[in-house]
């Protein structure tokens, strides 16, 4: 069935264009048939600053444990919080 796609609304912002997109289909907007894989190799994932209290032990314990490994300590209590979560 080859159908003309619809016209994409305007948007007067992307606040807009989000609530659009929550409530409607891409379907009759797009001919994903013949849509293509692309790789986006410097994508980088969306992140947030927080706060995490430690007890100091604690901290020098995972501190001596990433000089060991010679990794910053944040980017070591990143990697163990992901393997611990994807555990289950």
């Amino acid at each position: 069935m080859n159908r003309k796609p619809k016209a994409f609304p305007n948007f007067k912002n992307e606040a807009e264009e989000r609530a659009y997109w929550e409530s409607h289909d891409s379907s009759g907007h797009v001919d994903w048939s013949k849509a293509e894989r692309v790789r986006m190799p410097d994508l980088m994932p969306s992140t947030k600053v927080i706060s995490l209290r430690l007890p100091v032990g604690l901290l020098e314990r995972i501190k001596i444990a990433a000089n060991k490994r010679d990794v910053p300590y944040q980017s070591l209590i990143k990697v163990w919080l992901s393997e611990k979560a994807d555990v289950g």
